[in-house]
């Protein structure tokens, strides 16, 4: 069984801010889309720092409104925001 693991979302110039968790990167990558946005004409860059390592995986990620699908529960509202993300890549830290 593959255990979670933490990724730190990481700007440009180093410095990092928050910490999504996943089993695989691109699942940190979603949730970090659904948060930051960007549109799909306009990707956001996503680079995630994987806690432990010297690995960055670098994602485009953005979000759209959609429709909820048919069978949501109640509480869920009509249109709801849908992550995307890409993979451009992985960079490794000196």
């Amino acid at each position: 069984m593959v255990e979670t693991k933490n990724f730190i979302l990481r700007s440009k110039n180093g410095t990092e801010t928050s910490v999504f968790t996943g089993k695989q990167p691109r699942q940190a990558a979603l949730k970090a889309a659904n948060r930051i946005g960007g549109t799909k004409s306009k990707p956001v860059e996503i680079r995630l720092r994987e806690r432990g390592t010297k690995k960055i995986h670098i994602f485009k990620g953005w979000k759209e409104i959609v429709s909820a699908p048919k069978n949501k529960p109640a509480w869920m509202p009509d249109k709801i925001n849908k992550p995307f993300v890409k993979k451009a890549g992985i960079e490794k830290l000196d």
